[in-house]
């Protein structure tokens, strides 16, 4: 009979947790979530004071059975989810369904909370639990009783008024705001030409170096005081007609600290800029590494809670981080006192660590052998981030040589930083956000001493223009977000993740860009509901949010408040007519839709009659454009597409010499070699979601032309690993076995390595083989006994057959077997060859049952 019950949220959390435990627990994990609030209406209902109907979810439904079957005779339940709200959140709905099923009387019920799965840490908690917080839950109730309110209010609205549109979310529609403005300020910026003068200079001792034209005829030259060639080449002239020396030589020592360690939002961030992950990708790592993997033969969690907005280390943490400084890199290395560092995010407090490793002196190289390529990468990033933080600071020499002609009517700037000392940059360097970002470090510059007459060589003009801001990377969108104070550490994933999923956005070259409907449904919401997708509404109802975790506020209290203005402003658009949806849509989108060009030709005039003009138009299936002329005139095209879509030649094949053309066909645009000829079709390749039309050159085309590619062997087997495009996206093969290319891996760039990791989590969802009957008698290939979800069944080639009763798995022959598969006749629906997954990504599997429109609505952000 079990004494203790304790309750995870992971299989994975589970098997650690029952190695540290013993056998007087039985820990069973709720795989996720329990309870929801159905995906209909009624489900929050504010008339009732946002009385709420939660259900178990069905996948939930035999977890928690199991749960209660477990309790049978115990005295304690321990609730040890995630500690975090969302964590809290499910150990009150396990509480709250496990109370309906009468399978609490007579247990205690404890909370724990693991901010790091090892064997002192588990210990420790177990040795302190605390009740249920009740602020946490309520304010992880109030999130999603607000989603729900904006997703079954809002999106039925957008349907009706706006045909061809998904759905809208409170937070999403904030940060799909964030990108289509972004758009907006590319289309509508106008370069700016401006003009830079460089010249190389020699020292007494014959050393070269660089400096720039900074002052002209006596004057401190601004960013546009050479607007043209003709500027530029005046001051040329100036510089070659006159002699130098320097003038001034400044030197000036400094520190360059260490960062913080990492929080769950800096942790995307640097994981998308230094190893192309999509946040999603990196909190999947996260988890398997947080929540405990096999090193020596004991399962044991390698970093802290992932989900966290504290910088803080546990005294002994950085007691331990020092320790192994001193010893790997020498007490140079060393600061004098612990580092100490402060929180920038508001109200900070969830979890109270950083994320770090659990042991510091569990190396990268030391655990790379038991983890997989995702893991390794990702723990080698936050253990040498951790380690960084309390590394001694690196010192910079920093030297500013400024050198005039003898007149001092000319004169130039150069500069350089040398590192002096490492400190901290021995280890980890911070990554950029963008390459546009300058620096001078590394660059030194030679001896030189004030009066070093200088002997001048090549002075190069260049010619630059201003740019627009970069378009939305992952990282950036998340530091934006975080700047704004929209969202929290454990919703940033699923935000990215649900605009590309509706297809608001799509990623081109690791940055959004957004698709029409994501533009003309921010158009709607700033029309109508623009107080809703402000940036200081959010922030401010995500602060609310935080002060009902801290029991300042209550939860229904801030329902209340944004409910009454919210269904107000729903209420409006009752009596709103199409012709007011179109000319808001028209007015902000226009721009776009219709841009000017150099040519002066009028965008918005009928291609087909005389004096028509062009605008958005609302049709059953969505927007579209169509000429004013109508009924006269049926000039219609579709919203996002321009009035040519005739191909673009990209180049020529160098070794055929056949045009390499970009098109456009009914499932997108495609890549064709050569032209149509009577023996055939010629070349194509579709181009992948989340590559720009535009952005394809010749050398990407005849790359994508030339797949399937092989990228080399597999290491275990020998076999090739082939990349390639297929019908459902692209793909990796190895053997029979095809698998999903990951939409931020590049079918053209994906390394061996990575194509190993890949296939070697699908084999381990993939189906496994029992036993092999043996060889086919009509075609020799193998019959093999698989284990299947509702038991063991035959496979041969691409048909699948049940065992027959009489038969099992051990005993079945070559005979009765080909007898099944025989009466099999054809290919069974929706299976798969072994170690494949469903099909390559790409474009979504039509489903028997299709989710109804309101299941879509109320996303968890």
């Amino acid at each position: 009979m079990t004494v203790n019950v304790v309750v995870v949220e992971s299989p994975a959390k589970a098997k650690t947790l029952e190695r540290y435990l013993g056998r007087d627990y039985t820990v069973l994990a709720s795989y996720g979530h329990v309870r929801d609030l159905p995906a209909k209406d009624g489900s929050v209902r504010p008339d009732e004071d946002f009385a709420t109907t939660y259900e178990a979810e069905p996948k939930a439904r035999k977890h928690l059975a199991a749960i209660a079957r477990a309790l049978k005779g115990a005295r304690n339940l321990y609730l040890a989810t995630d500690p975090d709200r969302e964590g809290e959140a499910i150990s009150w709905h396990v509480v709250q369904d496990l109370t309906l099923r009468k399978a609490l009387e007579g247990v205690e019920v404890k909370r724990v909370a693991f901010h790091e799965i090892t064997r002192g840490a588990v210990r420790a908690a177990m040795a302190e639990p605390r009740d249920l917080d009740m602020d946490l839950v309520n304010a992880q109730q109030a999130r999603r009783a607000l989603d729900y309110l904006v997703g079954f209010t809002l999106s039925p609205v957008l349907w009706r008024k706006l045909p061809g549109s998904r759905s809208a979310g409170r937070v999403q529609s904030v940060a799909l705001r964030l990108i289509c403005h972004r758009e907006a300020e590319i289309e509508a910026f106008k370069p700016r030409e401006h003009w830079t003068v460089d010249a190389e200079f020699r020292t007494p001792a014959g050393a070269a170096f660089t400096a720039r034209l900074t002052q002209l005829d006596g004057n401190k030259l601004g960013k546009f005081d050479l607007p043209d060639r003709d500027a530029a080449d005046a001051a040329v002239a100036a510089i070659e007609a006159r002699s130098f020396a320097i003038a001034t030589v400044e030197r000036k020592r400094t520190q360059r600290n260490p960062p913080p360690p990492f929080i769950t939002s800096t942790l995307q961030q640097e994981a998308a800029r230094k190893l192309g992950f999509a946040a999603k990708r990196t909190m999947m790592a996260a988890q398997r590494l947080y929540e405990g993997l096999s090193i020596g033969g004991e399962m044991t969690g390698l970093i802290t809670y992932m989900r966290t907005d504290s910088v803080n280390l546990a005294r002994e943490a950085v007691s331990a981080c020092r320790q192994m400084i001193g010893s790997e890199f020498g007490k140079a290395y060393l600061p004098d006192a612990p580092r100490a560092y402060r929180s920038t995010a508001k109200n900070a407090q969830e979890a109270h660590e950083a994320i770090r490793p659990t042991a510091f002196d569990r190396r990268p190289r030391d655990v790379a052998p038991h983890l997989d390529a995702d893991q390794r990468r990702l723990y080698e990033l936050i253990w040498k981030r951790a380690v960084a933080c309390q590394m001694a600071s690196a010192v910079l020499d920093q030297t500013a040589v400024d050198i005039a002609s003898p007149d001092e009517r000319v004169g130039l700037r150069a500069t350089g930083t040398v590192i002096a000392f490492d400190g901290y940059l021995k280890l980890y360097r911070e990554g950029r956000d963008d390459a546009g970002e300058s620096s001078q470090e590394g660059r030194e510059l030679p001896p030189v001493a004030t009066g070093d007459a200088l002997a001048r060589d090549a002075v190069e003009p260049k010619q630059r223009f201003t740019e627009p801001a970069p378009r939305y990377t992952e990282a950036t969108l998340v530091k934006r977000l975080e700047e704004l104070g929209i969202g929290r550490p454990s919703t940033y994933a699923s935000i990215l993740s649900v605009l590309q999923d509706r297809d608001y956005v799509q990623l081109v070259s690791k940055r959004f860009v957004p698709e029409d409907r994501g533009r003309l449904v921010t158009a709607f919401l700033e029309s109508f509901f623009g107080r809703y997708v402000e940036y200081d509404f959010t922030a401010r109802l995500e602060d609310k949010l935080d002060e009902i975790s801290n029991g300042k506020l209550h939860w229904k209290e801030v329902l209340r408040e944004f409910w009454t203005a919210f269904k107000a402003a729903v209420d409006d658009t009752e009596t709103l007519r199409v012709a007011e949806v179109l000319t808001a849509l028209d007015r902000v989108l226009g721009p776009h839709i219709f841009p000017e060009d150099d040519t002066g030709r009028d965008a918005r005039a009928c291609p087909t009659c005389a004096d028509g003009r062009l605008s958005i138009r609302l049709g059953k299936r969505g927007p579209f454009i169509g000429c004013s002329n109508y009924p006269e005139c049926v000039y219609t095209r579709p919203l996002g597409d321009g009035a040519d879509d005739g191909p673009r030649i990209v180049g020529a094949d160098p070794e055929t010499g056949a045009a390499v053309s970009l098109r456009k066909g009914p499932y997108g645009h495609y890549l064709q070699l050569g032209e149509a000829a009577a023996d055939g079709k010629p070349k194509r390749v579709s181009l992948p979601k989340g590559r720009a039309p535009d952005d394809v050159d010749l050398e990407t085309a005849l790359g994508l032309l030339a797949l399937p590619r092989e990228i080399g062997r597999h290491p275990e087997t020998g076999n090739p690993i082939v990349a390639g495009i297929g019908r459902f996206g692209p793909y990796l093969r190895h053997g029979e076995a095809f698998v999903s290319l990951p939409r931020d891996d590049d079918v053209l760039s994906v390394g061996l390595n990575r194509a190993v990791a890949l296939i070697a989590e699908a084999r381990r969802g993939a189906p496994a083989a029992l036993r092999e009957v043996g060889p086919h008698p009509r075609d020799g290939k193998p019959v093999i006994v698989m284990k299947g979800r509702y038991g063991p069944y035959l496979r041969h080639d691409d048909i699948n057959a049940p065992l027959p009763k009489s038969a099992t798995a051990e005993t079945i022959g070559m005979d009765a077997a080909v007898a099944q598969l025989d009466a099999r006749g054809k290919p069974a629906k929706g299976r798969r060859k072994a170690g494949a997954k469903s099909k390559p990504a790409g474009k979504k599997s039509a489903s028997p049952k299709k989710r109804s429109r309101t299941s879509a609505t109320a996303p968890r952000e």
